[in-house]
């Protein structure tokens, strides 16, 4: 996939602030502090169109950016945000849930997944659950550059070990933002998907 464009377009809560043009949107989630930023603007080769934080919570609507005015990605909420109140997150909860069960151009998820770590239970139940919707599903396994080669193998089985991977439509790469590891793959999985 060619980037020729990548701007912010805009952050919604509500159904009535989603774009109105109907082009093909492709989804990201995953735990707080994960690297979703990162892989947003290593995707799309830019330095900060999508903000990071070491803070974990930061993100707290749904970000649209407009992709080559062909596509959108968006950035929904990052879960297991421990200082984030439980209303809040309530309302993180049922805000990504509207989006991912009423949102009819939605072609995919890509499920960011940190592979230093087993995944969460946050991590699980949004795969099961997009499992549940039928969603094309992208795992992603970032910061893949800090494990050691000999490791890579572990990070796939410990995966295995907590996620049914036997779903027709899964795929999974692991990634570096750093080293730039699986940029193109996670371009071609997105421009399959949003062609269809």
């Amino acid at each position: 996939m060619i980037i020729k464009s990548s701007n912010y377009a805009v952050s919604a809560v509500r159904e009535n602030q989603y774009p109105k043009d109907n082009l093909p949107e492709i989804a990201l989630s995953g735990r707080s502090n994960v690297g979703k930023s990162s892989l947003i603007n290593t995707l799309l080769n830019r330095k900060s169109l999508a903000r990071t934080s070491s803070q974990p919570g930061k993100t707290q609507t749904l970000n649209f950016y407009l992709i080559n005015d062909e596509f959108y990605l968006v950035d929904v909420p990052g879960y297991g945000y421990a200082r984030v109140s439980q209303k809040k997150r309530q309302e993180f909860g049922e805000m990504i849930q509207d989006y991912l069960e009423t949102r009819p151009n939605l072609k995919g998820l890509v499920i960011v997944i940190d592979s230093r770590h087993e995944p969460t239970k946050d991590d699980i139940a949004m795969y099961n659950y997009a499992q549940y919707l039928n969603l094309h599903i992208l795992v992603v396994c970032t910061k893949i550059d800090k494990i050691k080669k000999s490791q890579v193998n572990k990070v796939m089985s410990r995966l295995k070990k907590n996620i049914d991977l036997n779903y027709d439509y899964v795929t999974v790469l692991t990634f570096s933002s750093v080293t730039k590891l699986h940029v193109a793959e996670l371009g071609n999985w997105i421009e399959e998907k949003i062609s269809k």
